[in-house]
């Protein structure tokens, strides 16, 4: 793990060195495109350092690659207005986006386990403001500086946190505010219905990859035998479990994801992370959507394997598409083919919103 922060941080900073001596030259399009992929460089270096408790390199890393994005958009043809949400009684960090000064269908962009605000550009924002979309970035609770920088740990009821998002945006005039839409990606697939669930005031809804229920995804994934005992809270079964977890969690990349999750939900064991999933199921909430949902998954991606449940549980229209590997889209979020995914779902919202 060391290693891999060290290579991809000194990748990172090598091509902020070069987008440093571009903008100094005045060659802004080399200086633009450097700086944004030498961030997207830095945030790799951190990702894999994600563990509680948190790595302090882990926190630079933020900083740091924030500051690369920052200045690579700046060069943007619509280049972000920094933000600050007021939530609770502190504030999320983001980015908005905005075409023009005319009142335009905007997308909300909800990331995942280890998403920040600044790699949703890459994965949804580039595309929809491509398409005449405005486009708000943020870190909710358990995301990027609003984990790293304040603290903020993840939550289920994730309509109370889009909520005050939406307050923000219809106070822009840039904002249609009968157009606005959520885009989850990863867990955010997840958080994203969540929030539609609750949050009527969006208009559309997309999730990529479509996530049900995040603790009987787990329990699937327990021998059958073992996870009859579990469910019934035998004492010997439940410490067994509890052993394997932390097995895993200390294999270096066998246990990534584990020691991720400690990290994002504020665990102190990896029992606790996963005990703390429970309240993470669309059972009994995603009939309460009522806005147009686009739900997607890909064909290899055990993360998406629970999509079909919530669309069967939708009772709005929807659309299911599920991507496949013979298309070059058969993994996690498609991210092998964005460009299809992007045709699909926007091209799916464009009709929700009456654009051509």
């Amino acid at each position: 793990l060391d290693s891999w922060y060290e290579q991809w941080t000194a990748l990172g900073q090598r091509v902020v060195d070069l987008a440093d001596r571009a903008a100094a030259a005045g060659h802004a399009q080399t200086a633009r495109l450097a700086y944004l992929r030498g961030s997207n460089y830095l945030r790799a270096g951190g990702s894999m350092l994600m563990g509680a408790p948190v790595d302090p390199r882990l926190v630079e890393s933020n900083l740091r690659t924030a500051d690369a994005f920052r200045k690579g958009a700046a060069l943007l043809d619509t280049p972000p207005e920094i933000i600050e949400i007021a939530y609770e009684d502190t504030t999320l960090p983001g980015y908005f986006f905005a075409i023009d000064t005319s009142a335009r269908p905007t997308v909300i962009l909800v990331g995942g386990y280890d998403a920040c605000a600044e790699e949703l550009y890459f994965f949804n924002g580039a595309s929809a403001l491509e398409r005449g979309y405005n486009v708000l970035a943020f870190d909710g609770p358990g995301q990027g500086a609003a984990l790293l920088q304040q603290g903020l740990v993840m939550r289920p009821d994730w309509e109370n946190v889009i909520a005050p998002v939406v307050d923000y945006l219809l106070q822009r005039r840039e904002v249609d505010a009968e157009r606005i839409a959520v885009i989850g990606l990863s867990l955010g697939a997840h958080l994203a219905p969540r929030a539609a669930s609750g949050e009527h005031r969006i208009a559309a809804c997309i999730a990529d990859c479509g996530t049900f229920d995040m603790y009987g995804t787990f329990l699937s994934r327990l021998p059958e035998a073992m996870r009859a005992g579990y469910e019934a809270g035998d004492p010997e079964t439940v410490r067994g479990v509890a052993a394997m977890l932390d097995q895993i969690a200390m294999q270096p990349t066998a246990g990534w994801s584990m020691r991720r999750g400690m990290l994002v939900h504020g665990a102190t064991s990896a029992h606790e992370y996963i005990e703390m999933t429970k309240p993470y199921s669309l059972r009994g909430l995603a009939e309460r959507i009522t806005c147009p949902t686009f739900v997607c998954n890909a064909e290899n991606d055990p993360i998406g394997a629970t999509a079909p449940d919530l669309v069967a549980a939708l009772t709005c229209p929807h659309e299911f598409v599920t991507f496949t590997a013979a298309e070059g889209a058969g993994d996690h979020c498609e991210a092998g083919a964005r460009l299809l995914y992007d045709a699909r779902s926007l091209g799916w919202l464009d009709g929700v919103f009456g654009r051509r």
